[in-house]
């Protein structure tokens, strides 16, 4: 993809994924939460330039750095995000102020290591940004749906293996 496109796909990621955060929304545990990260990282690993040729050891810190800040924006995203319960049993997440904070101070870190990549000559391309975008959504709903099981209710006496059956009076042999 060129260089144009990939941002434009981060954007639109970005854009679709803040927004859809801000309002309730279901954790549905069952679905498959990790697709949209997987094919963001697949993307990402693609395309040539995740590492410069000319600099690999400070392009390689520069990407260690921004999957660290991708995953901790990740846990620090899910873990701002407020869950709870409803009376039906489902589980349901919508981020908060402090979550907004959490993907400010991620941006502007991410701007910081740009431009010390940028004061080093390093040439970082948009795969970086994609792949650490993928580690903060990753991690983010890996832990909601952490929290979402946790916040369940365990099953009730009813759900045990053989309820309903009638109890056998005489004593069985083996």
């Amino acid at each position: 993809m060129s260089g144009l496109l990939d941002a434009f796909l981060i954007v639109v990621v970005v854009v679709v994924v803040i927004a859809r955060q801000f309002r309730a929304q279901r954790v549905d545990t069952g679905r498959r939460w990790w697709l949209l990260p997987v094919v963001l990282a697949v993307v990402a690993l693609r395309e040539p330039g995740l590492v410069d040729d000319r600099h690999p050891t400070m392009a390689i810190t520069l990407l260690a750095a921004e999957l660290l800040i991708g995953i901790a924006m990740g846990a620090a995203w899910a873990w701002t995000s407020r869950t709870w319960v409803e009376s039906d049993g489902s589980v349901w997440s919508k981020s908060t102020k402090a979550s907004g904070a959490v993907w400010l101070t991620g941006i502007a870190l991410r701007a910081g290591l740009y431009g010390l990549g940028a004061v080093f000559g390093v040439n970082q391309g948009s795969s970086a940004l994609l792949l650490a975008l993928a580690a903060t959504l990753l991690l983010r709903a890996g832990i909601l749906t952490w929290r979402a099981q946790a916040l369940r209710p365990a099953p009730g006496p009813d759900a045990a293996y053989g309820a309903g059956m009638p109890l056998s009076a005489r004593k069985e042999h083996v």
